[in-house]
């Protein structure tokens, strides 16, 4: 049913319709004679409140409201893979090759997906079979590493009356049909704030290697966890997400860019169609959904963006794909929020975000999780999120951060003073923790080795070690310190230097697999042990720091996984062979 309502009343964003009689909370709207998108967000007898998602200037009272009898829905389909959208899913290299400007006109409408171009498609039923939500009914293959599973929607179910031959179809075809009523088309359509449904969710496991060694060694998530990273201006938030959406161990990646500055979004749509995929060796962009929407678009379709990107990794998760969803970043949402809130006259919270930040961020974090997929056969997906924070200032005590924390299951920390010291990823280990330990150490006990905790546990607390000394060279200076102590703090800075920085730009250092950075623990381990007993027969400090050994480690990092494996292997037992023959001067 159409409703038809007109403008009373414009605040920025924010537009009041009267005559809305019939209208749903969150359904889309088309604001005025160019047809601006809107989404209804208050609703007051027949007055409907709605945040409108493109330039409100030049708005007048009196121009038509006209609902589209819907909520705000995405289209779902082969071709989401290596595509660029806008926050409400507009696809923006078409809309550039249509219009010829670089900028969006008012009220552009263009589909998601591609309706003409054809999809090798290949049936995987048979006529007669009984089918519920979920099932697969074909597959296409959309990219030369993701195979496309065409699934029944998740509110349909029946007996298979007819299915096409395997063979070239648009996403608009019919290729399957139940209860000779019910058809199956290769696209479907799902509302952005309602979360896809799954048979149950499953406990994560398995750790989500992102080849940081940091993140990897000392605050892992699982598939499936959800993490944020919150940092001061500059500290490098964007590139710890680029690298982590490069190197992640997973099929599928989300990257949404939510209100981040326009080059800082430029540089990914260069970046990402050219980067190689270093698992498969295709293009990244093959198994790569951007989201882009940067900070001079729209303050309200920044909320959007956040829901699209979520809804696309959901998408991917049901075929039983592992998707990293980023967000970069969470706080211009959270402003979004703000000034939305603001223009409503709603009680401001804490800083005038609104009372119900938490409630939404929540609601959004949830929607990550390891997955059993609805259908006959199981298929088991994960949504890992990542989200950056960027709290003014650097002040973690700010609403987003601290209600971020509250619903997230680690803190990656990002450092003001280890990124001016050009240490890379600047994620600091003193404040940093993860709440997954638990849960994915029998996997790194069972793949890496059985005493991968300990090793880990001991590389921390000599870090922590080194913190609590250095407050005290500061003010004596290291002279005064015992050889056993300035000993913990050439290992400290061994660990910081030669395990924890990384080269983001090395062909071999970008990505370490968990196998390699536990070797090279065990080895600077190793060389703490071997000195710290030598020194306790009297060998001097300054003869162990002469070894040519101590400089081969350093040289690991960037030396072939393989052969640096081998190599530390061997060093750990020559280690303490070569720090036992020094002679006592």
């Amino acid at each position: 049913m159409m409703i038809l309502g007109t403008l009373s009343k414009i605040t920025g964003p924010v537009v009041v319709a009267d005559g809305m009689i019939g209208i749903k909370m969150y359904d889309v709207v088309r604001v005025g004679s160019a047809g601006l998108m809107g989404e209804v967000i208050r609703l007051e007898g027949t007055h409907a409140t709605i945040q409108v998602y493109e330039d409100t200037s030049g708005l007048k009272v009196g121009e038509p409201v006209e609902s589209t009898d819907g909520p705000l829905m995405l289209e779902l389909g082969p071709g989401l893979l290596s595509s660029i959208y806008d926050g409400i899913q507009r696809p923006l290299p078409i809309i550039a090759s249509q219009t010829g400007s670089d900028f969006i006109a008012r009220g552009t409408s263009v589909a998601a997906l591609d309706h003409e171009k054809l999809w090798e498609f290949t049936p995987v039923i048979e006529v007669g079979q009984d089918l519920v939500g979920g099932d697969v009914i074909g597959t296409v293959p959309e990219s030369p590493t993701v195979l496309h599973k065409v699934m029944v929607p998740p509110r349909l179910s029946g007996r298979v009356t007819s299915v096409v031959a395997p063979g070239s179809y648009n996403v608009d075809m019919v290729v399957a049909v139940l209860d000779d009523t019910k058809e199956i088309r290769m696209s479907q359509w799902w509302p952005v704030r309602q979360g896809r449904p799954y048979a149950r969710k499953l406990d994560p496991t398995t750790p989500f290697l992102t080849g940081m060694r940091i993140l990897d060694t000392f605050f892992p998530i699982a598939l499936g966890g959800n993490a944020i990273i919150p940092g001061g201006f500059g500290t490098g938030k964007t590139v710890t997400q680029q690298s982590l959406a490069k190197w992640a161990d997973v099929d599928i990646i989300v990257y949404v860019g939510c209100g981040e500055r326009g080059n800082e979004m430029t540089e990914v749509l260069k970046e990402f169609p050219e980067l190689e995929d270093p698992r498969t060796g295709s293009k990244l962009m093959d198994r790569t959904v951007l989201v882009a929407n940067t900070s001079n678009m729209p303050v309200a379709a920044r909320e959007a963006s956040i829901y699209t990107g979520v809804t696309l990794a959901e998408f991917y998760r049901d075929m039983g794909y592992n998707v990293a969803m980023m967000a970069d970043s969470t706080s211009r949402w959270g402003e979004a929020l703000r000034e939305v809130s603001g223009r409503l006259e709603e009680m401001p919270g804490e800083e005038g975000y609104p009372a119900y930040l938490a409630t939404r961020l929540a609601a959004f974090y949830e929607r990550s999780g390891r997955c059993a997929s609805l259908g006959s056969e199981e298929r088991v997906g994960s949504v890992t999120m990542v989200g950056a924070v960027s709290p003014p200032g650097g002040d973690m005590s700010e609403p987003m951060t601290q209600n971020s924390l509250r619903v997230t299951g680690a803190f990656w920390a990002l450092d003001t003073s280890l990124a001016h010291r050009r240490h890379f990823p600047a994620i600091s280990w003193t404040k940093s923790y993860t709440l997954f330990l638990g849960q994915v150490r029998p996997w790194f006990e069972e793949e890496v080795a059985n005493d991968w905790a300990e090793v880990r546990e001991r590389a921390m607390f000599l870090l922590q070690k080194e913190t609590e000394l250095q407050e005290i060279v500061q003010l004596v200076g290291p002279d005064a310190l015992p050889e056993t102590e300035k000993i913990i703090l050439e290992v400290a800075r061994m660990l910081r230097e030669d395990f924890l920085q990384q080269f983001a730009f090395d062909a071999v250092d970008a990505y370490c697999p968990p196998k390699k950075a536990y070797w090279l623990l065990r080895t600077i381990l190793a060389f703490f042990d071997a000195a710290t007993q030598a020194m306790s027969r009297g060998v001097s400090l300054r003869q162990i720091l002469q070894l040519p050994m101590r400089d081969e480690i350093a040289t690991m990092k960037t030396t072939d996984h393989e052969r640096a494996i081998a190599r530390m292997q061997e060093m750990v037992a020559q280690i303490s062979d070569e720090i036992a023959g020094i002679e006592v001067l």
